[in-house]
């Protein structure tokens, strides 16, 4: 642990404090007076449907876009007044590809350690316990561009690292993995917390992956509508819903109008709440031969997620507005 992290330790048990954050588009209110705190070595998620301000929090949390009001602190660095000191105590992993591909595994990370000032033992000490770390060792001479996705985002969690920041930000570190991929990256992190003093934010769109975590906010038109461990919003929101796959559309416009709160989950699928007692069987006589495919789920981390947002976590990008902003702000700084 560096100065830096170890007087942010000293002073708070909350390794980022958001108080009232607000960012606008115009008229658009983008974030609308944020506010939450985030545990010292915890692994945090982010949930959010698209459009809802999560990726403008992430962008204004990496000092990448400014907020037009309110406070944040990482690791007691305040990102409007001391933003360089707020870099020094992150990594991050985003979600599009940013490694140079036509440099060595090696090359990427040596350049990233000179961006922080290491000196050439600090770099080659770090880059050789990293590699280790994700099972890249062997390819450390070979060009990225070889690489399969997830290799190259496994280099990006490294990467990340070379600095030892205090807090990991990976925006949706997993997308676009197989699913024995997704498995081993969490396996990385899940080590690197036992292995060191690190806070880990978090945004995904799988969201068995947030099970894991130790705290989950869920973000929507742009405020924090719950917050609180897997097993709390659960309790406080689940409910048991039925997914049915409609046999044709004319049966998914009936249930809709039967049912206006239903919710189009993926594919063809509707999401219902089946929690109060003796629905399943009034929907079956009512649609039960003209459905493909139903299927009971008992209250979970997706059916508190439905029932808060009335949508279903999806793969998703930042707005226009909010790539615009975010690659002007790192174009000024370049």
């Amino acid at each position: 642990m560096n100065e830096v992290q170890q007087t942010a330790s000293q002073a708070t048990d909350d390794a980022i404090i958001v108080t009232d954050l607000t960012k606008r588009y115009g008229r658009t209110l983008a974030l609308d007076a944020v506010s939450l705190s985030v545990p010292r070595n915890s692994l945090f998620a982010l949930l959010g449907p698209n459009g809802a301000g999560k990726t403008t929090l992430i962008h204004i949390l990496c000092t990448i876009l400014p907020a037009d009001e309110g406070k944040a602190l990482l690791a007691g660095a305040d990102v409007r007044r001391e933003p360089l000191r707020a870099r020094q105590n992150i990594g991050v992993v985003f979600q599009e590809p940013s490694l140079d591909d036509r440099l060595t595994a090696f090359e990427n990370l040596d350049f990233h350690g000179l961006v922080y000032n290491l000196s050439r033992n600090e770099r080659k000490q770090r880059i050789e316990e990293l590699l280790a770390l994700v099972e890249l060792e062997d390819w450390k001479h070979a060009v990225v561009r070889t690489f399969s996705s997830g290799m190259k985002r496994r280099l990006e969690i490294a990467r990340a690292l070379m600095h030892d920041p205090y807090i990991l930000f990976l925006d949706e570190p997993t997308v676009g993995l197989d699913a024995q991929a997704r498995a081993r990256i969490w396996s990385y992190l899940d080590d690197l917390r036992r292995k060191r003093d690190l806070t880990i934010v978090v945004t995904t769109h799988y969201i068995e992956e947030v099970e894991g975590c130790d705290r989950v906010s869920i973000i929507d038109h742009g405020r924090i509508i719950a917050d609180g461990t897997p097993d709390e919003l659960k309790q406080r929101h689940g409910k048991e819903t039925i997914r049915v796959v409609p046999r044709d559309p004319q049966t998914a416009a009936a249930i809709r109008q039967r049912y206006p709160d239903a919710v189009a989950a993926a594919g063809d699928s509707l999401v219902l709440d089946a929690s109060e007692p003796g629905f399943g069987d009034r929907f079956h006589e009512e649609f039960g031969n003209r459905l493909r495919q139903v299927s009971f789920d008992q209250p979970s981390l997706e059916s508190v997620f439905l029932t808060l947002t009335g949508r279903e976590l999806r793969d998703k990008a930042a707005d226009e507005k909010e790539r615009r902003g975010a690659a002007g702000k790192r174009g000024r700084r370049s």
